[in-house]
């Protein structure tokens, strides 16, 4: 693994990172009832990621994300998004009504704008995360 970050930014992107993404989670899961949501969240994920490849490179972040392709992100995203509009059709609502479903074992209320909203938080996920290593590669072959 390659190193391109100083002690401190190394030392710094190992902390921050998971605290970045669990409170990308959190913001993903309240943002029904108050501020957050999928954008948001999604931008504070990719930020963790953007950061780790700042301290240890595209490749130790590609390493990271295993075989996952960003662009791949985007597409379960985009899906998500779409799926989330069809169980109204199934109770005989109208299109994009939303739907709630209690998960009993947790106490947990699962819902079509979460899942709308999961889709959305992956697509920016990828998104951003696809531009900055699709930057950071560029910069990386230029002389």
């Amino acid at each position: 693994m390659v190193k391109s970050g100083t002690v401190i930014l190394n030392t710094a992107a190992r902390f921050l990172m998971p605290l970045q993404l669990i409170f990308s989670v959190f913001l993903l899961l309240r943002g029904h009832d108050e501020p957050g949501g999928g954008f948001i969240a999604g931008l504070v994920a990719a930020g963790a990621f953007t950061l780790y490849m700042f301290a240890f490179g595209v490749s130790a972040t590609r390493g990271i994300l295993r075989m996952i392709d960003p662009r791949d992100l985007i597409g379960v995203g985009l899906l998500l998004g779409m799926i989330s509009v069809v169980p109204a059709w199934f109770v005989g609502e109208p299109f994009m009504t939303a739907q709630w479903w209690t998960i009993p074992v947790v106490d947990f209320k699962a819902s079509t704008p979460l899942i709308f909203d999961i889709g959305v938080y992956l697509a920016v996920l990828g998104a951003v995360t696809g531009m900055v290593m699709s930057l950071m590669e560029v910069d990386k072959d230029e002389p």
